[in-house]
């Protein structure tokens, strides 16, 4: 971790609370520092929610959470024009996504018109009611999250709409050192729903955050590491287990991913392992295996990390 002193509050910050997930809080802080929105998989219990909850307490930011269902309507999250009797005039009611933070929890369980009205709103970060663009807040992110074993009743997202999200990070089991820690904490008073117990206060603002990106985007990139990434890139699109390689969206989402994982680590240049490191968490909802790899059991992780030892290193 770097030694600018927010980033390092807010990564101090979020391991107190969230026991055993060193490595997916570093990739939680690239893609905020990124500016990108984020995938959260992981099965149920594993603390998505109070990741999410405690890094917008800790930044200061604004929260709302969403509970992705069905019969949720695109106006649940944008919003809608209601007709005053009284003033005889309409008056809008913003829906959640008016928000600076916005969990959007199961977002593969609500129908594919719902979810295209939350994306639009995540690329183009504004909402248009009744013909009339309504902007959204200059830091406004998204992190959306979903279950990898609920098959039945889902609507898994396209692959030009999972590509508008920076990262997909897994949230794995913690380990039993972990775990173990978790049961002590519990033990010593700590509620999960119940965070003002837990004496949380914010070490960051969002002014900060958004100061923060624009340090990154100053990060240098060498030439020779543009070639680099643009060599793994070509790797995938012609990778024989992959139908679908890297979008140029994903080319550019790399670069930048690679700043500011390099200026987390306190460097202002990038390495070849800054752009290995976001490789796995940027790639793999891009990514499409062909059907004969599946049924050979491969998984896009190993593809990904094929594509990275195929690439010669740049010396």
């Amino acid at each position: 971790m770097n030694n600018h002193p927010v980033l390092k509050r807010l990564d101090q910050g979020l391991n107190r609370i969230i026991v055993g997930q060193s490595i997916l809080i570093q990739q939680i802080l690239v893609a905020l520092l990124a500016g990108g929105h984020i995938i959260l998989e992981g099965v149920p219990g594993t603390g998505k929610t109070l990741l999410v909850k405690v890094l917008a307490q800790l930044i200061k930011a604004d929260f709302r959470r969403i509970q992705l269902t069905p019969d949720v309507l695109p106006s649940d999250i944008t919003g809608t024009n209601i007709f005053d009797l009284n003033t005889r005039n309409f008056t809008l009611k913003k829906g959640p996504v008016f928000t600076e933070v916005l969990l959007a929890d199961e977002i593969n369980r609500t129908p594919p018109k719902t979810q295209a009205a939350l994306l639009e709103a995540m690329e183009e970060t504004q909402v248009t009611l009744d013909g009339e663009s309504l902007a959204l807040p200059e830091f406004f992110w998204v992190i959306a999250t979903q279950n990898p074993l609920e098959f039945e009743g889902t609507y898994p997202l396209p692959e030009a709409q999972l590509d508008r999200f920076l990262f997909k990070l897994v949230v794995d089991y913690p380990d039993q050192a972990a775990e173990k820690q978790m049961l002590l904490n519990r033990q010593a008073g700590f509620a999960a729903r119940r965070l003002d117990i837990a004496r949380l206060k914010s070490v960051a603002t969002v002014g900060e955050i958004l100061e923060a990106r624009q340090a990154v985007k100053e990060v240098k990139v060498s030439e020779a590491i543009v070639d680099y990434l643009l060599a793994l890139v070509k790797a995938s699109r012609q990778h024989p287990d992959l139908a679908l390689g890297a979008s140029p969206r994903a080319t550019g989402a790399w670069l930048q991913t690679s700043q500011a994982a390099a200026w987390l680590s306190g460097r202002d240049f990038v390495t070849p392992d800054d752009v290995k490191a976001v490789a796995a968490p940027l790639l793999r909802h891009r990514l499409i295996l062909k059907p004969e790899a599946m049924l050979d059991g491969l998984q896009i992780d190993a593809a990904i990390a094929s594509i990275i030892n195929k690439v010669s290193v740049p010396r």
